[in-house]
């Protein structure tokens, strides 16, 4: 089976006591951004309902986790990650998925086949070569480059991102749908099961 890299937007961080529980289900292969036991002192308990757009105005306070995931599908990859940090997290909500991802120099270096040189003279257009995407910039102030364009540039057909657009913009509307409504949404594997039929088609 493929292995899918995406990262997911969390409505916080995990605490230090809520690792060993995902490290247990994800073997490691997911990392996190946590909250430091110094500030485990302002811990609430979590609201019985929330509002996923009450997270979003609070960016400040969003968690993030991101892996490299087997499965047969990028549907079944996301869902079962997001099945095991929120089991790992009680209260944590899975707010967004994003599977173009945005990468530093080594990464575009390591998924092109280039050395790091190759790619700086890239991005300078020091060799004669222009038009390389703009860089944007991440939380903590530094330069990255969005997947799709970086192989776009490069004339590399990557066929995860062709699945990956259908497939996230059907889990993000989900994921609205059940913090909203959940009711009435439909189960992770529905939506799988349905994605997996679709997907063919379309990507």
């Amino acid at each position: 089976m493929p292995s899918y890299d995406f990262a997911l937007i969390l409505s916080r961080p995990l605490y230090e006591d809520e690792l060993d529980p995902l490290f247990d289900r994800t073997h490691g292969a997911v990392t996190v951004s946590i909250i430091s036991e110094a500030q485990h002192a302002d811990r609430t308990p979590a609201p019985a309902h929330h509002h996923p757009n009450d997270e979003l105005r609070s960016a400040d306070r969003l968690g993030n986790a991101s892996c490299s995931w087997t499965g047969a599908t990028l549907a079944a990859a996301i869902m079962e990650v997001v099945g095991h940090v929120e089991e790992s997290a009680p209260g944590l909500h899975v707010l967004q998925v994003e599977a173009d991802l945005l990468l530093t120099i080594r990464d575009i270096a390591e998924r092109v086949g280039r050395s790091l040189d190759s790619v700086r003279h890239a991005i300078t257009g020091a060799r004669g070569a222009t038009g390389f995407p703009p860089s944007e910039m991440s939380t903590a102030g530094h330069r990255l480059w969005r997947w799709s364009k970086v192989a776009a540039w490069y004339g590399l057909d990557d066929p995860q991102l062709v699945e990956a657009k259908p497939t996230v913009q059907a889990i993000n509307g989900w994921l609205a749908l059940r913090d909203v409504v959940p009711d009435i949404a439909p189960a992770p594997e529905e939506v799988t099961s349905a994605l997996s039929l679709v997907i063919p088609h379309v990507a």
